[in-house]
């Protein structure tokens, strides 16, 4: 089943675009955004607060950015 962020389209090299960061920056932010609401889902379903989810999703966040910085 194709997520909705699949379906974003990625814009082609003649359409002006810089860079290919800029071309795959909307695919990137929806399937960011799309991989958020299905761990806040589940873990509302799993019986934790939104509130939670989202603190819980923006420490694995500074985790990874944290890793991220040590392996350079």
């Amino acid at each position: 089943m194709p997520t909705s962020a699949a379906r974003t389209s990625i814009a082609p090299p003649d359409e002006h675009i810089l860079t290919v960061q800029e071309a795959l920056e909307p695919l990137f932010l929806a399937l960011e955004e799309e991989a958020e609401i299905k761990m806040i889902a589940a873990a509302v379903k799993a019986g934790w607060s939104v509130e939670d989810a989202v603190t819980a999703i923006d420490e694995l966040r500074r985790t990874e950015l944290v890793s991220a910085s040590w392996a350079h």
